[in-house]
């Protein structure tokens, strides 16, 4: 039997598609931008047939009904990483959270850990031998539904093929739901004056050649605004947007010094505006792989030159950084934080660098404190963290001891705050 005659055999509507989910079953949802909108929106109608279903993935770019009050019973969210959709039901008690490294999920499906029943994801049209592909959310997906018991798939005409270890055949598939939507966008720009200082900081450590790791947001484009006179750049990250194509254009991203996979940017997903998701279409210059791939530390580590740039809610004078909670109330999630801190130290000429604005709340808050939050977590140990940039400069903690790190990193706090930390820091015995 020829591809075509199995896809047909296998298209149905989201009820029929749906209809093979049993209670007391784990469902792992398309991540990041690769969620099946019309299959997660179809859970709803199930709800009164279904008790005890979990629901389990990383952060989503999309509403997330099945989190509501009135399906509490049905349905248990399980967040991998937390995002905005899903906060307010695991702030509340209805939905978990899993702490997890982003490079280890993929392994928790395979070896039984995290088991899948069902893996309800989204994929492009098939192509001329029968393979769909994951397009703009590889990292999690593939494996989910390469561990999967039962594989339902949407496919959308609108998902961009990208290349790489991205593709999954027709015949892997149980039910097929064909859609046309757009997939979701992110906004950009809205760098302020201190994002952009902290990009200026960050750009004049960044050697011609060197590899980056950037997510999405007003730092990540902030550095990227101010890399235009750099050469020979390449990229490794789990995410990257729309900044990336303007120096890719403009010449600055070639990769062709990259020491791992050169000429290729790598990544596990991707999210910005329709523009990137045409730029990627078919892009031999994109590779795309699995979290336990991209963010395995020591494939990062073969990057000479790694730069990794993360952010953090706040950091204490020894070092620790707390990136995942609000004092006790978990926030997000490690994401691969720690999977590039680590690799970029392994890095020949490596540069782990923790980023982020001096203050919060409109300047009532410094980040940089004596000790961290009662109830927050350590993401990333100071036994980890090499640079730390603000807008106020560059603290460098690698091989320092707690006396010149406590001094380092008051020198990069917001100005009102130096005295207040310097008194703490005598009263802890730091200086």
């Amino acid at each position: 039997m020829n591809w075509e005659s199995i896809y047909r055999r296998k298209v149905s509507d989201v009820a029929t598609a749906l209809g093979v989910i049993e209670s007391g079953n784990r469902i792992y949802i398309g991540g990041g931008a690769g969620v099946p909108k019309h299959l997660t929106q179809g859970l709803s109608a199930r709800a009164p047939e279904l008790r005890d279903v979990e629901l389990t993935h990383i952060l989503t770019f999309a509403e997330a009904p099945y989190v509501a009050p009135e399906y509490a019973e049905s349905f248990r969210v399980n967040a991998l990483f937390i995002g905005p959709n899903v906060r307010g039901a695991v702030h509340a008690g209805r939905a978990d959270f899993t702490p997890v490294f982003l490079s280890e999920i993929p392994d928790m499906f395979r070896d039984g850990t995290m088991p899948i029943d069902v893996a309800l994801i989204s994929v492009s049209p098939p192509d001329e031998h029968g393979f769909c592909c994951f397009g703009v959310e590889v990292g999690t997906t593939k494996p989910a539904a390469e561990s999967a018991r039962i594989v339902v798939a949407e496919v959308n005409q609108q998902m961009p093929r990208t290349l790489g270890d991205s593709f999954i055949h027709v015949s892997r598939l149980h039910h097929i739901v064909e859609v046309n939507y757009a997939i979701p966008e992110a906004p950009q720009g809205g760098a302020s004056d201190e994002h952009l200082k902290i990009g200026e900081h960050i750009a004049g450590m960044i050697p011609d050649g060197a590899t980056l790791q950037m997510g999405i947001g007003s730092i990540p484009d902030a550095v990227l605004h101010h890399l235009g006179g750099h050469k020979d750049l390449g990229v490794h990250t789990e995410l990257f947007s729309d900044g990336v194509i303007e120096l890719v254009n403009q010449g600055v991203i070639t990769c062709s010094r990259k020491t791992f996979h050169p000429g290729k940017i790598v990544s596990g997903f991707l999210f910005g505006t329709k523009g990137l998701y045409e730029f990627v279409d078919n892009n031999p210059l994109i590779e795309m792989h699995p979290t336990d791939y991209v963010n395995d530390p020591f494939n990062i580590a073969q990057n000479e030159n790694m730069v990794a740039i993360n952010s953090a809610v706040e950091i204490d004078l020894t070092g620790q950084v707390c990136a995942d909670s609000i004092g006790s109330r978990i926030y997000s999630g490690v994401g691969g934080q720690v999977d590039f801190i680590r690799g970029a130290a392994r890095s020949k000429g490596g540069l782990p660098i923790i980023a982020f604005p001096a203050t919060a709340k409109s300047g009532e808050l410094s980040r940089i404190v004596p000790m961290l939050t009662q109830g927050a977590g350590v993401v990333t140990t100071r036994n980890d963290v090499h640079f730390v940039v603000t807008e106020y400069g560059v603290a460098s903690l690698r091989g320092k001891t707690v006396r010149e790190r406590a001094r380092e990193l008051i020198n990069i706090a917001h100005p009102k705050f130096r005295d207040g930390l310097k008194q703490a820091a005598k009263e802890l015995g730091y200086l």
